[in-house]
């Protein structure tokens, strides 16, 4: 009878140390890390997909807003000169990266304008241009798209991903503990005893190519976006400029490889002012891996933001 005690009270205290680790682990990994609080996507019959309007979240330490139009600003103010800050990943930031670190919002705050962040990973020119023809161009001034030499031919495919890929959710997870374990930690060990290549998402997909130095056009043609977005500011009246981002092999190279050739052959001959990040002194030290900048890129980028505009300010209404 006593033995059954011991056990009995043994299973009890097991039972109340399980539960403890639980709610202690739930509260470390939401209030610390930002588990069950990850940025959430919603697909697009026009542009593929985009970050839902109107979240504010705190993930990895890092503040994440999006406003009603599913930028990464404020809401557009009307009594403020705006821009358009057009692009993928590299302008998006990241969930990663703070707010107040974005190129976008640094260039808010320093100039008095309003640059409206326009992004989403794996974005190409014609994912904005769909976008501004849906959404609008909310009186903006000029227009600024930051792309990289794979957006050559990063044309949309409609690949369904929002909700299938871990880095597109479009809803929260009920538990930290699950979140971490599934987002993370299964497909890590799945990645360990698989011996198919892993299925990466395309942000995540270009990323892997150009650290393998293989990237592979997803189209045959150039993308019609940049056509698209020049046709939209000409339609404005407003300025159109490209900042042809680096990506870290050509930072190391000194030169663009033949799909940012074709950027830059494009950009000539439709007279798009074009500031090569080549140019402008991006250095190794501003990456976070081969091609997505750091918190030192980003400061870099809104300082060449602001360089370009200024080559613009008279004609800004």
């Amino acid at each position: 009878m006593r033995g059954i005690c011991k056990r009995r009270k043994f299973w009890i205290v097991f039972a109340g140390c399980l539960l403890v680790f639980f709610i202690l682990s739930e509260i470390v990994l939401r209030y610390a890390f930002g588990f069950c609080d990850a940025l959430l996507y919603r697909s697009s019959d026009k542009y593929e997909y985009i970050a839902q309007p109107n979240q504010d979240r705190i993930r990895f330490g890092a503040h994440i807003h999006y406003n009603s139009y599913s930028q990464r600003s404020e809401e557009p103010d009307s009594s403020k000169v705006r821009i358009l800050g057009l692009g993928d990943s590299v302008i998006f930031g990241g969930t990663w990266m703070e707010q107040d670190s974005l190129a976008t919002t640094l260039f808010s705050k320093e100039t008095g304008m309003q640059m409206l962040n326009i992004s989403a990973g794996s974005w190409g020119p014609d994912n904005c241009a769909a976008y501004l023809k849906e959404k609008g161009t909310f009186g903006a001034s000029a227009m600024i798209l930051v792309c990289s030499s794979h957006d050559a031919y990063d044309v949309m495919s409609f690949t369904p991903v929002v909700g299938i890929f871990p880095n597109y959710p479009d809803r929260q997870y009920k538990l930290a503990l699950w979140e971490i374990t599934d987002r993370y930690l299964l497909p890590k060990i799945k990645g360990i005893f698989n011996s198919v290549k892993a299925k990466y998402d395309p942000d995540a997909a270009v990323v892997e190519q150009i650290k393998n130095g293989s990237v592979a056009k997803k189209s045959p043609t150039f993308d019609s976006g940049f056509d698209e977005l020049k046709a939209i500011a000409d339609s404005l009246d407003i300025p159109f400029a490209i900042y042809l981002h680096a990506e870290k092999g050509e930072v190391a190279a000194r030169e663009y490889n033949e799909m940012g050739q074709q950027i830059i052959s494009w950009a000539d001959s439709a007279k798009v002012p074009m500031l090569k990040g080549i140019d402008s002194s991006e250095a190794m030290d501003m990456y976070r891996d081969d091609i997505h900048l750091n918190e030192k890129g980003q400061r870099h980028l809104a300082d060449c933001l602001e360089s370009m505009i200024n080559d613009y300010k008279s004609d800004l209404k």
